[in-house]
C-alpha cells in the first residue's frame, strides 16, 4: 500500500476539524435541534428543490432517507407537499411560515458564524479561503480544469453585482433575438434595481442559477406591482450554453413554488411571439395565452402577450 503523502493527510485533517467546528458530529447544528441533512433539506427546499427527487439529487440521498425526513420535517410543521398541477402523483415541496422562519434563522447563525470566522484572517485571506473551497468542492465533485464544467445551482436571493449581470444577460440576448437596444436594457436595469430594494418583502423572491461563482439564470416573482391575489414573474433568463440542460425548469419550478406556498391565485408574466422555447416551457407549467396589444414598453412597438397561470 503506498505511503499516504504529507499534504494529503494534512488535508484530511482540516476537513475532519472543519467537519467537527461546524457541528457535523452531533449536538446544536447551525443553531437548532435538527440534524444536519434537516438542515441542508430545509435549505434546498427554500432555493427551490422542488421535489423530493430533486432533494435526494442535491443532498445524495437515498429516496428512503428521504421519505423519513420530509414526514418529520411535515409533522414539524415547516414543510409542506402538495400535488403538482401537471402531476398529481408528484409532490411539490414548500416551507410553510414556520419553515421560512426557521430557514432565516439558520442563514443568520451561520453568517455570523462565517464573519466571526472571517474576522480572524489577515487582509485577502478571505478570498483565498473561497477560491480554495470553492476548487476543493469542484474537484470533490468530479470536475476538472480542462473536463466539464462545475454545475450550475439554484440559489434564491440577492447578491452583490445580480443587477448589473442580469441586466447584462437580458440586454445582450433581447438585441440579438429582437433588436431591442438602449430603452429595454434600461427598462430592466430600472425595475430590477426598484424590485432589489424591494427583495426584504416576504412576497417577492428571486432566484438564479450559478456556476463557478457566476450568475448564469435567473427569475423572480414579484408579489406587489400587479395588485392583491396576482404574481408577476418576471426576469426569467436562461445562459446560452445552458439552455436545454435543465436549468429554465428549475427557475420555473422554484418561482412557482414560491407563488403557490404564498397563496396567489394567478401567476402572471408579459413576453412576444417567436420565443416558442420559452413558451413551450411556460404552458407545460400551466400558463395560458390570457391577451395580446400591441405595445411598446420594451422599446419597440411589438405585439405584447400576457400569460396567466392559475394556482392548482
Amino acid at each position: 500500500m503506498p505511503t499516504p503523502s504529507p499534504l494529503i493527510e494534512d488535508i484530511r485533517a482540516a476537513s475532519r476539524a472543519m467537519v467537527r467546528e461546524l457541528g457535523f458530529m452531533g449536538g446544536s447544528f447551525a443553531g437548532t435541534g435538527l440534524s444536519p441533512s434537516a438542515v441542508h433539506a430545509l435549505i434546498e427546499i427554500d432555493r427551490g428543490a422542488a421535489t423530493a427527487r430533486d432533494l435526494g439529487a442535491r443532498l445524495r440521498l437515498e429516496k428512503s432517507s428521504v421519505s423519513r425526513m420530509l414526514r418529520k420535517l411535515a409533522a414539524s410543521g415547516e414543510v409542506r407537499e402538495d400535488a403538482d398541477a401537471a402531476d398529481g402523483r408528484v409532490k411539490v415541496l414548500s416551507l410553510t411560515p414556520a419553515g421560512q422562519k426557521r430557514v432565516a434563522a439558520i442563514h443568520a447563525f451561520a453568517r455570523a458564524q462565517v464573519a466571526d470566522a472571517l474576522g480572524r484572517l489577515q487582509p485577502g485571506e478571505d478570498r483565498a479561503v473561497l477560491e480554495g473551497l470553492r476548487l476543493y468542492t469542484r474537484a470533490l465533485g468530479g470536475a476538472v480544469a480542462d473536463g466539464d464544467p462545475p454545475r450550475a445551482d439554484l440559489v434564491r436571493g440577492y447578491e452583490p453585482g445580480l443587477i448589473a449581470r442580469v441586466t447584462a444577460m437580458h440586454a445582450r440576448y433581447y438585441a440579438r433575438e429582437a433588436g431591442f437596444g438602449l430603452r429595454f436594457e434600461a427598462v430592466v436595469a430600472r425595475g430590477l434595481a426598484d424590485f432589489c430594494e424591494r427583495i426584504d418583502s416576504p412576497r417577492n423572491g428571486i432566484w438564479t442559477l450559478r456556476r463557478g461563482g457566476e450568475i448564469v439564470g435567473s427569475v423572480a416573482i414579484d408579489g406587489e406591482d400587479l395588485g392583491t391575489g396576482i404574481a408577476h414573474l418576471r426576469w426569467f433568463i436562461v445562459d446560452d450554453g445552458l439552455r436545454g440542460q435543465g436549468g429554465g425548469k428549475a427557475l420555473l419550478d422554484a418561482a412557482l413554488t414560491f407563488a403557490d406556498a404564498l397563496g396567489f391565485a394567478e401567476t402572471h408574466l408579459w413576453t412576444f411571439p417567436g420565443l416558442d422555447a420559452a413558451r413551450h416551457l411556460y404552458e407545460s407549467r400551466g400558463f395560458a395565452l390570457a391577451e395580446e396589444r400591441p405595445g411598446a414598453q420594451w422599446g419597440p412597438e411589438i405585439l405584447e402577450q400576457r400569460f396567466v397561470r392559475r394556482r392548482p
